[in-house]
C-alpha cells in the first residue's frame, strides 16, 4: 500500500528508531511494512526510504532496485536491499560531495559530504544477515537512508549554503520528474 511520506518537521523523523526484534523477522508485520515501503519509494521513484518516513519508528531501510534512479540520472544502479538494524562502518576518511534530495524534504537539494567508501551490516525481512562494502552512490544513498535512522535528515549534513535550493531552480531538467512524484505522493516528491 502507498503510505503518505512524513515531511521534516514531524517528530518521529527527529528521534533515533526502535531496533528490530529478533522475534519480528519474518513477522506478517514486518513483511507488510516493507512492502509498503516498496510500493510508496516505487510510486514516487525513490532512490530509498526509511520506516520512519512512513510513520513507523523501526530501524529498516530500503533502497536500489537495481535500475538506475529517475531523480539521479547521472549515478550507477544500487542492488534491490531490504537493510534491517543497519550498522555502518567507514573504510576511508575520505569524502566526496554529492547532491542530494528526499522524500521527506520535498522539491529542495543539496550538496552533501558523504564517505566513499564503507561497510555495511544488519539483516534482511527474514533476519539473513548482511554484509556488504558499497562506494559511490550506493554508498551516498546506504548513508542517507540510515541517517533517518538516527532522526537525521541530509540538510543538517549540508556545509555550504549556497549549494542548497530548489530542485526546479538547480536542476530544472528533474522539475516535471519531482513535481510528478510530489502529486502523486501526496506528500513526497524527492527521494535520495
Amino acid at each position: 500500500m502507498i503510505r503518505p511520506v512524513l515531511r521534516m518537521g514531524e517528530p518521529v523523523l527527529a528521534a533515533r528508531a526502535q531496533e528490530v526484534a529478533a522475534d519480528a523477522f519474518g513477522s506478517p508485520e514486518l513483511l507488510a511494512l516493507i512492502q509498503d515501503m516498496r510500493d510508496t519509494m516505487a510510486h514516487l521513484s525513490g532512490a530509498g526510504i526509511a520506516a520512519p518516513q512512513i510513520g513507523a519508528s523501526l530501524r529498516v531501510v530500503i533502497f536500489g532496485g537495481g535500475n538506475k534512479n529517475p531523480r539521479y540520472p547521472d549515478s550507477d544502479a544500487v542492488p534491490d536491499t531490504v537493510l534491517i538494524n543497519p550498522v555502518l562502518e567507514p573504510l576511508a576518511d575520505d569524502e566526496e560531495g554529492g547532491w542530494e534530495g528526499c522524500l521527506s524534504v520535498p522539491g529542495l537539494r543539496g550538496w552533501v559530504p558523504r564517505y566513499t567508501r564503507l561497510r555495511y551490516t544488519g539483516f534482511d525481512e527474514h533476519g539473513t544477515p548482511i554484509d556488504r562494502i558499497a562506494t559511490g552512490f550506493h554508498a551516498r544513498v546506504v548513508q542517507h537512508e540510515c541517517d533517518h535512522l538516527d532522526g537525521i535528515l541530509y540538510p543538517a549534513r549540508v556545509r555550504d549554503f549556497s549549494r542548497f535550493g530548489y530542485t526546479e531552480v538547480l536542476f530544472p531538467e528533474l522539475a516535471q520528474v519531482e513535481r510528478r512524484g510530489a502529486e502523486e505522493g501526496g506528500e513526497g516528491g524527492e527521494s535520495a
